[in-house]
């Protein structure tokens, strides 16, 4: 493979990687580790303010095709993440058994007794 073409290839890939974990943190994918829907919106801007650094900083040296890509990624991620900070914080965990809180404790049960 072609040094340049490989490169290019990386490049996608690296952005992809940034890409799909933003959207995991929003939410809006299964971690693939745990197989659930997380979400953990300060990580998420993180994540997409690293991909903006990096586009920063290859300014000038990215393709048409490099740029139109990152330009269309960041611009998916912010409005998705506007989109997410307006939305509350879920209580429970939508797959938390019934009388469990998001920290995993269990709600006390009047004693019937």
């Amino acid at each position: 493979m072609e040094t340049d073409n490989k490169h290019t290839v990386l490049l996608a890939q690296l952005v992809s990687m940034f890409h799909f974990a933003a959207l995991q943190h929003m939410g809006k994918l299964k971690s693939p580790m745990t197989d659930k829907i997380e979400r953990d919106l300060p990580q998420s801007q993180a994540t997409i303010e690293m991909l903006e650094m990096l586009h920063t900083k290859m300014k000038g040296n990215l393709t048409g095709e490099e740029e139109k890509m990152f330009t269309g990624i960041l611009q998916e991620l912010k409005l998705n993440y506007v989109d997410e900070i307006g939305k509350p914080q879920p209580a429970e965990p939508p797959d938390a058994p019934a009388g469990t809180q998001a920290a995993g404790q269990t709600t006390p049960t009047p004693d019937t007794n």
